[in-house]
């Protein structure tokens, strides 16, 4: 993916959550990487790292979200759900996560109007990689 949005001429940054289980956390720790991102801003995370992205979208100022299976209305924290995003947002998740179900991320794209493409995958989404590239490229295009 970070090869798709370096052909298209724009810079890319990953943020290193590896040991870091706790979303406040990581939350945190993509504020204080995005103080160094130059603007406009478009965040992209799977699972937990989407719910981060959501999270974090308002205060970064991003211009949008591209969310991998986000894990959204997990059972337990269903309140920290960000609801804030008014970004433009695409949605990729799998019809067999079996880790995060595709109603949350149902649930949470007609909630914010975001963009939903759901795939014969599972959570991880890696037999899906050339499709998720193309709608990438096609989400930041359109932007």
């Amino acid at each position: 993916m970070a090869a798709v949005v370096r052909d298209l001429g724009l810079r890319v940054e990953s943020v290193d959550y590896r040991g870091m289980d706790d979303p406040k956390l990581r939350v945190e720790k993509l504020l204080a990487a995005g103080r160094e991102f130059s603007a406009p801003v478009v965040l992209v995370g799977s699972s937990m790292g989407g719910h981060v992205s959501a999270a974090a979208a308002a205060r970064l100022k991003a211009a949008a979200l591209f969310l991998l299976a986000p894990a959204f209305y997990m059972p337990g924290f269903e309140q920290y759900t960000p609801q804030d995003v008014t970004v433009p947002t695409a949605i990729v998740h799998g019809w067999h996560d079996d880790v995060v179900p595709v109603g949350n991320s149902i649930r949470w794209a007609k909630e914010h109007r975001a963009t939903l493409h759901i795939l014969d995958s599972n959570h991880r989404l890696e037999d899906q990689i050339s499709t998720i590239c193309i709608l990438l490229r096609n989400f930041l295009t359109a932007l």
